[in-house]
């Protein structure tokens, strides 16, 4: 989900307590703050030598002991607001950041109302190897006994 449609759904439902639902079908406890808003960009080179970056909104969320705090839709419309001269672009994919246990970003892949508020649903993100071709990874378009599993690298030392 992108920033642009994010801050819609949070406006559109201000009043609404938010849910965040992890990729297993856990909850964030429902007392989470947010306490970062910011726009990471990352430079790398993949392992075929292809030099890359991403842009992304990252939003923190944390879990402190005050089990009575509650954030809702329009508190945190107002928290991404202020975030707007740093994020810049309305087009960032939106991405939640949360520790438990380590710290994990997951991507924001979608929003729905329910009777209990927001829900924030999100996803998985994957390693993978950026460049197949230059390592010498086959396309899987069966399961073909001689096909490499997705993400081994193949003869050309490439990783």
């Amino acid at each position: 989900m992108n920033l642009s449609t994010f801050r819609r759904a949070l406006a559109k439902d201000a009043n609404a307590p938010l849910h965040v639902m992890l990729p297993d079908g856990d909850f964030v406890p429902a007392h989470f703050h947010v306490t970062e808003i910011g726009r990471v960009h990352k430079e790398f080179v993949d392992c075929g030598g292809t030099r890359r970056e991403s842009t992304a909104c990252v939003v923190q969320v944390w879990v402190a002991a005050d089990t009575d705090h509650r954030l809702t839709a329009g508190k945190l419309a107002k928290i991404v607001e202020l975030a707007a001269p740093i994020l810049k672009d309305d087009d960032l994919p939106v991405e939640i950041e949360y520790e438990a246990g380590t710290i994990s970003q997951y991507p924001l892949g979608g929003m729905e109302v329910t009777p209990a508020g927001l829900l924030l649903m999100l996803g998985s993100k994957h390693t993978d190897c950026l460049a197949p071709d230059r390592c010498g990874i086959p396309v899987l378009a069966s399961a073909s006994p001689t096909a490499q599993p997705k993400g081994s690298c193949g003869t050309s030392g490439c990783c």
